[in-house]
């Protein structure tokens, strides 16, 4: 039995690439995000039948499935699993002063070993959203579930499944309203798509 994963990451909100927005509380869509959202939207809609939507919690998150869920008739259900990594005492810094924090370039270059200051390790992180997915595979679930979560959640449940270590995170993008797509089983897993977005 085979389950189909689709990974989305949120639609854009104004603070993409300028503060890490971690868990901050709030995050709207931006016009962009909206935009990403509605071509999500579009492209799920032509994908039938979608079983299910989970999402984190975070504000830009259950946007993106809110509007996702609209347009199929699917209403989405948070999930604490999708959560962002809890970064700490980064949390709403700027990437400009997170670059001058030795850390921070630590963090980047040893994800597997560094923790976030009053943070979690990507290595917990990773793991949580994916024992979420493992559970429902070893339910023998089956169907097509939408994830809406964020960037460093999908590169760590994409580097899991393909066997990669988290210190290679870097080596591949996952940027705001694109989809990776995964076949999960409890035969293994296999990656169809990556970082697929509007064109």
């Amino acid at each position: 039995m085979t389950a189909k994963v689709h990974l989305i990451r949120h639609g854009a909100h104004d603070d993409v690439g300028r503060v890490l927005s971690g868990r901050s509380e709030r995050s709207p869509l931006s016009p962009v995000g909206h935009a990403q959202a509605q071509w999500l939207a579009t492209r799920f809609a032509r994908e039938s039948p979608i079983t299910e939507i989970h999402c984190s919690p975070r504000e830009r998150t259950r946007a993106t499935a809110e509007i996702i869920g609209a347009r199929i008739g699917v209403r989405a259900q948070v999930v604490d699993a999708l959560d962002e990594v809890d970064f700490g005492a980064w949390t709403g810094r700027g990437f400009a002063e997170l670059e001058r924090d030795p850390e921070w370039r630590e963090w980047n270059r040893q994800r597997s070993a560094v923790r976030p200051p009053n943070g979690e390790r990507m290595g917990e992180a990773t793991a949580r959203a994916v024992g979420h997915l493992d559970a429902l595979v070893e339910r023998g679930w089956t169907g097509t579930l939408l994830c809406v979560s964020h960037c460093d959640i999908i590169r760590g449940v994409v580097a899991h499944y393909l066997g990669l270590g988290l210190d290679r995170l870097l080596a591949f993008d996952v940027d705001p309203g694109s989809v990776s797509t995964l076949l999960l089983g409890r035969w293994g897993a296999r990656l169809l798509k990556l970082n697929e977005g509007q064109e």
